[in-house]
Order: structure tokens, then sequence, then C-alpha cells
């Protein structure tokens, strides 16, 4: 793979380097400057271009909609994000939790492992870590200039993520508390209940603005500022009808970080899909989404889901339960009518 890594100086200089991947490309730029007495960091490079013309054919969706506003790929992003030339305007992602101990929890009035599966096994901090690093730095790379991204986690991991994010150059806007008005009981009655999850929201560039609807955030907040803590409950049967991700967000949360930070027709952007509530809150409300999933069993849900909203009863009917869709299109109806300008659709 060939790429032209741009670096940020006096007079900008661009260099082309043949590497595996966009990280292998900085690192071997970094050496570069490092073997001359100069050190860089990552907010020094941005990538300029990526001459992905002989793998484009290589990248072929799981699943695409026909009206081509929601496209799967089915494979790990860290293989995936660097194969293609895209810039997104938001990104939701949902990372391993690593929170699968082998505990106990309670589901539905049930004692249930909390096991998720193999993916979901942490390793040591550092391991952990490098992980994160890895797949935000992908993402980044994704990310339009004044682009944003959404990361959700607990204290398992969001301290790793909040980490990652400074080290590469993002600036930390809000951290998200959901609480959830519907917790599962803590069985083990030693600890106070866990009944919330924080979601990191960041910008790529410090110095570049970034989309915030807020007179939309504050009518939907009975016109008051909107604050950081979100009370919404956990996912309710009817966005389970195709199944069910162990880790799945409700629609609610996912729609109101998308109105929030996005205009409509935006693209966005989730590489550890799931079973792609992300995509569907995005065709709710009038996104474009590509979503990247690793596992079978799941990319299949979401191709389920997808389609079960080609029923335009349905669509309407999840538009309805949806508070914050249901009070916008009251409020500003042209939020979600689609411009007539030409989308820029993916490159593959």
């Amino acid at each position: 793979m060939e790429y032209q890594v741009t670096i940020k100086e006096i007079l900008s200089r661009v260099i082309r380097v043949e590497s595996p991947t966009a990280k292998a490309a900085e690192d071997k730029v970094m050496q570069l400057y490092r073997n001359e007495e100069i050190v860089l960091d990552y907010s020094d490079l941005s990538f300029f271009d990526i001459y992905a013309d002989k793998i484009k054919e290589g990248i072929k969706p799981y699943y695409r909609s026909a009206s081509h506003d929601f496209t799967l790929l089915n494979g790990d992003c860290l293989d995936l994000l660097p194969q293609f030339n895209f810039h997104f305007d938001m990104i939701f992602a949902d990372p391993p939790y690593f929170l699968s101990n082998d505990g106990i929890s309670v589901q539905a009035g049930k004692i249930v492992s909390v096991n998720k599966g193999e993916w979901d096994r942490g390793g040591s901090p550092e391991q952990i870590d490098e992980f994160n690093r890895k797949w935000i730095s992908l993402c980044r790379d994704k990310l339009k200039e004044n682009g944003t991204i959404w990361i959700s986690g607990t204290y398992h991991n969001i301290f790793s993520v909040a980490n990652c994010l400074t080290e590469l150059g993002f600036k930390i806007l809000n951290v998200i508390t959901w609480a959830k008005t519907n917790p599962p009981p803590n069985i083990s009655c030693r600890y106070f209940t866990y009944s919330t999850e924080f979601i990191i929201w960041a910008r790529k560039s410090a110095k570049k603005p970034h989309q915030f609807n807020y007179e939309q955030m504050k009518q939907l907040n009975d016109d008051k500022q909107m604050t950081d803590v979100w009370r919404l409950p956990a996912i309710a049967p009817w966005e389970k009808t195709c199944g069910k991700h162990p880790t799945q967000k409700p629609l609610a949360l996912l729609t109101r970080i998308i109105l929030a930070s996005t205009d409509k027709n935006a693209w966005v952007l989730d590489p550890f899909a799931g079973s792609s509530t992300t995509g569907i809150a995005a065709n709710l409300v009038g996104r474009r989404f590509l979503g990247i999933e690793r596992e079978r069993e799941f990319a299949e849900i979401s191709r389920k889901r997808r389609e079960e909203i080609e029923d335009t009863n349905t669509y309407h009917n999840y538009r309805r339960k949806i508070k914050d869709i249901d009070k916008s299109e009251g409020l500003m109806p042209s939020l979600f009518a689609s411009e007539d300008e030409p989308i820029i659709d993916l490159p593959f």
C-alpha cells in the first residue's frame, strides 16, 4: 500500500512511503525524522491521500441497503479501516469493555454469566492501552478535520480510552453520563448498583470548530440547556425483534448522539457495529452509515434490522417510539428532510 503523509512544518512537505497500514506509514515517517534528531508526534502528521486502487476490489460489503444509506462490512476494523480512503462526519464506537471475567449478573430476573465472548476478554493494562491506541488512531484517519468521535465505556476501559484520545491529539469536549432508568440489581449486595455508562465526546482537532446542534438539544430539553447526564432506559423488547447483541445500546441513546453532532445526510462510522444500532438510528434521522462488525452472527442481525425498517409502518412506528425524534419532528421538521445536493458515496 502506498501512502502520502503530510508533515505539518512551516512549509508542509509530503513524504510518500510504502507500508501495509496507515499506522505503519506514520511510524516509518517518525523514524525518518528521529534519524535526523527531529521528534514528531501524531498531531504533526496528516494523510494527504491514500492510494487504495489495488485493494479497492477486495472490499465487498456484507450488506448494503438499496438506497446505499446503510453499508456493513464483515471483518476486523483493524484490518479494514486502512483499506479505503473516506472521511466521516462522526464516529460512534462501542469497543470491548473487557468485562468477561467469569462473573455473574442478573438479566430479566435470571442469574446469567457476564461473559460476552472471547472478543470481550481483556489482557494486561498495557495490552488494553495498545489495542485502544491502535483502533482510535485508525479512526482518526477516517474523520473529517471538523469531525467528532463518541466512545462508550465503563470504568473498565474508559480511562484508557481518554488517555489514548489525548495522546493522539483529540480534544475531549464532554464526558456524558448515561444514567440507566432500569439497571439490573447488584446481586452481591457488596457494591452500589451499577447504573451508568460513560460516553466520551471528542473532536479530531483542538483548533477546528465542531458540529454541535445546541439549539435543537435545548429544545428537546424543554428549552433549557441539556446537561451531560442523560437519563435513558436500556433497550426495550421492540428493539430485539431480530435478535440481540450482548452489549446492545438503545436507539434513544444513539439517536440523541447523532442528532446532537451531525447534519442531515452526514456520514457516520461505527467500527464495532454489533447489531448496528448506530446505523438504524442514523437512517431513522436521515444520515448515512458504514458499520464494521467482526462476528458474522451480529452482522446478520444488523442486516435483518435494516431490512425490518424497509417496512413503512415499522419505520414510522420506531420513529414515534423514540422521544427525541418524535419531539424534533414536531418542533423542527426540516431536520429530517432530504437535501437536493448530491451525496458522496463510499469508494466500494
